[in-house]
């Protein structure tokens, strides 16, 4: 597990091949043990730890406890490319009491939080759609950046189960 700790944090492209393969196997692992060097991560001194951490927490499984680990760092972390990872592990995790952070940081001043934001949304708020949710969704979708508008449409869409160019024309040209 370390030796795949190490690898991952070698690699300094975030979106690297060799960095997702380890955190792919550290996540195939599943166990307890890696669950704890993720959070110890989590709690790194560097931005490039703490990521590592979130990155592998994502999709490890553990939701009860991977939760408010996440949850604590999405309120005290200023790195923005970890803040990012955060909203995409709670998107992944699909878990409704991630929401509260999401929609804290679907204000952030950096659009690729605010996009990470409306990736995350329609992936936590449930079935029926919490109206928190859809708000900040609503709201996003008249995001400057492009990219997180058009996400934050498709998030509505799925979440609604409507047309996007339905939802873009209602919420666009009321």
């Amino acid at each position: 597990m370390e030796a795949l700790i190490e690898t991952a944090l070698r690699d300094r492209d975030q979106d690297g091949a060799i960095r997702w393969r380890a955190i792919e196997e550290l996540q195939r692992r599943g166990d307890l043990e890696t669950f704890t060097a993720a959070k110890r991560l989590c709690a790194g001194e560097t931005p490039a730890e703490r990521m590592l951490g979130v990155d592998i927490l994502g999709r490890l499984g553990f939701v009860d406890r991977s939760l408010p680990v996440l949850r604590a760092l999405s309120a005290r972390e200023d790195d923005c490319l970890v803040l990012y990872s955060v909203l995409i592990a709670f998107g992944h995790l699909r878990d409704r009491r991630a929401l509260p952070s999401v929609i804290a940081l679907s204000e952030h001043a950096d659009p690729g939080i605010r996009y990470g934001a409306a990736y995350a949304l329609p992936n936590i708020m449930g079935s029926p759609p919490d109206p928190t949710g859809l708000a900040a969704l609503r709201r996003l979708v008249h995001d400057p950046d492009e990219d997180v508008a058009d996400w934050a449409c498709l998030g509505l869409a799925l979440s609604t189960g409507r047309e996007v160019e339905d939802v873009r024309r209602e919420v666009l040209d009321p």
